[in-house]
């Protein structure tokens, strides 16, 4: 069981940067694959990053490659999403999941077995 807390959502201007974070409960933390995903009402969770347990590998969506920066810290069982030059497209409500125990795969094949209830990102023009 791994229990998964997000912050660090709220109001930003476009252009504006974002750190959101995600806090796990649990000492299998460390052993679980790391994503982050969004959604908005009437559209699909979206994939947006991941990184393996390890932190060795990461997957960016092409949608926001080249924006956001996946990170984790396993000593504090924590993973964060840099965002940056944040659009009124990228609003939405935020989600950290947990999944893939034990794989060094990243991407959108990969199943998540644990998530968040989210944070609220709005982007002002």
């Amino acid at each position: 069981q791994v229990h998964l807390v997000e912050s660090g959502g709220g109001l930003v201007q476009a252009g504006g940067s974002l750190r959101l974070a995600c806090a796990a409960s649990g000492r299998t933390f460390s052993s679980y694959c790391m994503g982050w995903f969004r959604q908005t009402p009437g559209k699909e969770r979206e994939l947006l990053a991941a990184i393996t347990a390890s932190g060795g590998r990461t997957y960016y969506a092409d949608s926001v490659k080249g924006r956001i920066t996946i990170s984790r810290d396993n000593a504090k069982n924590m993973v964060y999403l840099q965002m940056n030059s944040l659009k009124p497209e990228d609003a939405a409500v935020y989600y950290c999941a947990a999944g893939g125990r034990y794989t060094e795969y990243v991407g959108p094949a990969l199943v998540y077995d644990y998530w968040g209830q989210g944070t609220q990102v709005t982007v002002a023009s």
